[in-house]
């Protein structure tokens, strides 16, 4: 597999990747379009891992990695459409899981989930 852009940040990637975005005419319409594509790209990303775990073939990374991108490129669209930053998601992505997991993964912690307000808790 190569590498067409060494050092990209998620930013740039935002940038390079909306250039192929539908403008489907409103914001509602363009998260809608993002969620539905992540979840379906996410789909085909899990058939890949079902046709590894559950059928015994090969694991094709090749097509793993294909629809990991295409997951990422939702993502992008969904970020580009709310206005904010990949980088600023990965950021707050981050500052959650340390709360959650102060040392590291733990199922105590995950059940007892620390960043979340009482209420919040599910």
């Amino acid at each position: 597999m190569t590498q067409s852009a060494p050092n990209i940040t998620f930013d740039d990637y935002k940038i390079l990747a909306m250039r192929t975005a539908k403008d489907m005419g409103s914001t509602r319409e363009n998260l809608i379009h993002a969620a539905m594509g992540l979840s379906s790209d996410a789909g085909e990303f899990t058939d890949c891992i079902k046709k590894f775990a559950i059928y015994n073939k090969p694991f094709d990374m090749y097509n793993a990695v294909e629809e990991l991108g295409d997951c990422l490129w939702f993502i992008a669209l969904a970020c580009d459409t709310l206005g904010i930053s990949m980088e600023a998601v990965a950021i707050r992505n981050i500052e959650k899981l340390k709360l959650r997991y102060p040392d590291k993964y733990s199922d105590t912690a995950a059940i007892a989930r620390a960043d979340k307000d009482e209420g919040e808790k599910t």
